[in-house]
């Protein structure tokens, strides 16, 4: 959406507006409507969720601090905590019910959309918004996954930091009036940013946010898209260091024998991946059939059961890297592998269900990674010189499980290549994924991030011109009249603007009405007099705002609304501006071509 303000005359003697206030707009104006400026905003986007990422990850770190006494509850077996040590482990059963306490009422009262695991509201966005996304999100994301992150929820950090890069690619183009598609472009920036910044992994950044974020991979969003991404990664690494996620030993594959294995491992994980998605949505289906109360207190009374599992289980406290580090090197055996895989399933899940704000893609990893070593070491025991390392399969699986439930197949490949530093595992890595997204595909109609979104009446694949956003289709508002304007000089304008109507503003520039030119000269040829104000043969058509579906501009059109004006102002979501207009002629072109290429045109200075 582009706000445009209907110009209301300066006084005489002065100009229309300061010269700071040209040159901001003639600044931004630049940078939104050039190549050049597209690679800039794309940088600063980058840096942004670079160093967002950075901080994200301090707050996650301070708040586990506070809550437990280390640094990474995951790995500290059932250690008390050193501020209250007369609880003894006992005291975990509470902190997922302080954070709930602190983060849901923030979520509630400022930004419910920062609820779950974000990168579904992300990918709604850029589908049906024209990347418009709340500049609070941002905030309220951050905090809100830090404290349940850091208070024992068992998500990951990527999907937050998702959201979080996106608002800011979101709120950064909109400070410079960006139209729709390049408003999308940074969102996805934003989102490839954030994960490059996390994981270390720059190519994974940029493939998740094509393959899941714009679904396209055009030149034009390719290259900002990696610029962005490589802003974040350097930026991340000036700050954490450059060196691998995982610190593991040389994998290799040295026997032809072990591709099989690996089909396997692919239909097995892809399967898991679908039952993963499963799993998350029938808990949060019996979390929302049995909580009656606030929503505001539903993450801290769910945070006592949490709390429960993380009692029994403590390896589920947070995001848990030192414990995937431990099992995909083989540290942890069988059976107690499969019951970290369920215990992840679940008590993820469970902080979904209850309110929790966090990823799903590290928890996806975490899952990959139990079913891989297992997987590797039952083979292992059955003929070790054909098998090779468990840490092998370990690796592949935790792919081939991301691949399984997010149906994004460069992206698995990718962010697993950059989180070893391995390419010895490269071919059986690609041969898992492909067969993992096959399983899934046959398996389940949507992924983890779709479900959510499908649960809602939303189908991203759906093409219907009609569910688009008013902003991406509308036309450029017309210079308005100011409502007090003499009738006689409205007709002369109408006139020369050659438009059967105008939008009419009062002093503030605040949308009051249209003029149409039909209304006006009748007006004036029944006797009132040419000096009345304009605003007495005003009209008020029903209110459209840029948010909408253009399914309901459509209906007011064929409902001969606008008939006499020529279409249908569009109004700011506060409708109080007018930032286009509806015309039948824009209305046919968006049913008939499909998506714009820029959304919504440039706005006239």
């Amino acid at each position: 959406m582009v706000p445009v303000t209907i110009p209301t005359p300066a006084p005489a003697g002065k100009p229309a507006r300061p010269a700071r206030e040209r040159t901001a707009a003639a600044s931004a104006r630049r940078l939104r409507d050039s190549p050049a400026g597209l690679a800039v905003l794309a940088v600063l986007v980058g840096v942004g969720a670079g160093y967002g990422a950075v901080l994200f990850r301090w707050m996650i770190e301070a708040v586990t601090l506070v809550l437990t006494g280390h640094e990474d509850y995951s790995d500290a077996g059932r250690a008390a905590n050193p501020h209250v040590p007369w609880l003894g482990p006992w005291f975990v059963l509470f902190t997922p019910v302080v954070a709930g306490l602190a983060y849901g009422p923030l979520v509630q009262r400022f930004a419910r959309e920062a609820r779950g695991h974000g990168v579904p509201e992300v990918m709604f966005a850029v589908a049906r918004q024209g990347g418009r996304i709340a500049p609070k999100v941002a905030l309220v994301k951050s905090v809100a996954s830090a404290l349940c992150i850091g208070g024992g929820g068992s998500v990951g950090r990527e999907g937050p930091i998702v959201q979080i890069g996106a608002a800011l690619g979101s709120t950064l183009g909109g400070w410079v009036r960006c139209g729709a598609a390049h408003l999308r472009l940074l969102v996805a920036c934003g989102a490839a940013g954030g994960i490059a910044a996390t994981f270390n992994a720059p190519l994974a950044g940029l493939f998740f946010a094509m393959e899941l974020i714009l679904r396209d991979f055009t030149v034009r969003s390719f290259g900002l898209v990696a610029m962005a991404s490589v802003t974040a990664s350097v930026a991340g690494r000036s700050v954490l260091g450059d060196r691998p996620f995982l610190d593991l030993p040389p994998l290799t594959v040295d026997h032809v024998f072990a591709y099989g294995l690996f089909l396997l491992l692919g239909a097995i994980a892809g399967a898991v991946g679908v039952l993963f998605t499963k799993v998350l949505y029938l808990v949060e289906d019996a979390c929302d059939a049995v909580w009656r109360g606030p929503e505001w207190l539903r993450p801290a009374v769910g945070g006592l059961l949490l709390g429960g599992v993380l009692l029994a289980l403590p390896q589920m406290y947070g995001v848990g890297y030192p414990v995937l580090q431990e099992g995909v090197e083989g540290g942890y055996a069988i059976g107690f592998l499969l019951v970290l895989l369920a215990g992840k399933m679940f008590a993820c899940s469970l902080t979904i269900g209850i309110g929790g704000s966090g990823g799903v893609f590290a928890p996806s990893l975490f899952i990959g990674g139990m079913l891989g070593s297992a997987y590797g070491q039952a083979w292992h025991h059955a003929s070790a010189a054909v098998v090779g390392s468990p840490t092998v399969y370990a690796v592949i699986a935790m792919a081939a499980v991301f691949a399984g439930s997010a149906r994004a197949p460069i992206t698995a490949v990718l962010i697993v290549f950059e989180l070893t530093g391995e390419y010895g595992v490269i071919l059986p890595l690609m041969t898992a994924v492909a067969v993992a997204t096959g399983v899934s595909r046959l398996l389940s109609r949507d992924t983890v991030y779709t479900a959510k979104l499908r649960r809602r009446g939303v189908d991203l694949e759906r093409t219907d011109p009609g569910g688009r956003p008013v902003a991406e289709v509308m036309e450029p508002a017309p210079a308005g009249l100011p409502a007090g304007t003499p009738l006689v000089e409205a007709v002369a304008a109408l006139t020369a603007a050659r438009r059967p109507g105008l939008p009419l503003a009062d002093g503030t520039g605040a949308y009051c009405g249209v003029v149409g030119a039909l209304a006006a000269t009748t007006a004036l040829g029944s006797g009132t007099g040419p000096l009345e104000p304009v605003s007495q043969a005003a009209s008020f058509p029903p209110v459209l705002t840029a948010d909408e579906p253009l399914s309901r501009g459509l209906a007011l059109l064929s409902g001969a609304a606008g008939a006499d004006t020529g279409g249908l102002p569009v109004l700011d979501p506060g409708r109080i501006r007018v930032v286009g207009w509806l015309s039948e002629r824009a209305a046919l072109r968006a049913l008939t071509e499909g998506p714009a290429g820029d959304g919504s045109p440039p706005v006239p200075e």
